[in-house]
């Protein structure tokens, strides 16, 4: 399969990413297996965790295909490379960088950069884009998504990330997001893997009903 495939196939499981920003490799399998169980198909390892390279790499080795596991704040071609180098295949940054972005298509990732503006959105996709990262979605609104949901491809992803919750997922699905990347509302520095895992399956559980 394609990474443009694995990536469809992914969102199509559970359009949720965890963002496990401040992960340390001695917890990673634990908290990613919990992730798992719960039903989700996407991880994220920011760079600026401790060690994020050894972690995104126990996991790439852990679930192969069936996890697309990858780094976030990616802000560099040689971000890029570092991160193949450990298995990951999901690139996810804050910004639209279309260097960036068409250095991780080339290495065979799956693309989701940051955009705020329809600019940087059209921007991200001539760079060749899987998918787009309203980051901070907080600092939009349903109602902006809706708006650039009028203008952007159908057929392109775009995942709300920053603020999103159990309680207002589905007012951002109902704008158009087709999913949301999860921070601090799944998890924060020094939860435990049975607190990662209960609001993974919280999360899981509301997607479900909002698609039911």
């Amino acid at each position: 399969m394609t990474i443009t495939a694995d990536f469809t196939e992914a969102m199509g499981r559970c359009p949720l990413v965890a963002i496990l920003r401040g992960v340390r490799p001695d917890e990673i399998i634990d908290i990613a297996d919990g992730l798992v169980e719960a039903g989700f198909t996407m991880i994220e390892v920011p760079l600026n965790s401790p060690e994020p390279l050894d972690s995104i790499g126990l996991i790439a080795k852990r679930y192969d295909r069936h996890v697309l596991v990858g780094a976030g704040t990616m802000l560099s071609v040689e971000d890029v490379a570092n991160v193949a180098e450990r298995g990951g295949r999901l690139m996810v940054s804050p910004n639209s960088n279309p260097t960036v972005i068409s250095a991780a298509v080339a290495a065979g990732m799956a693309a989701l950069p940051g955009y705020f503006t329809p600019t940087e959105a059209f921007a991200a996709l001539e760079a060749g884009a899987h998918g787009l990262k309203l980051f901070p979605a907080e600092g939009a609104s349903p109602a902006v998504l809706k708006a650039q949901r009028s203008v952007l491809p159908k057929n392109v992803p775009v995942l709300a990330v920053g603020g999103v919750s159990v309680d207002n997922l589905g007012e951002w699905m109902a704008a158009g997001a087709a999913g949301a990347g999860l921070g601090g509302s799944l998890y924060k520095v020094g939860d435990s893997s049975e607190t990662v895992r209960e609001r993974a399956v919280a999360f899981v559980s509301a997607y479900k009903s909002i698609i039911a």
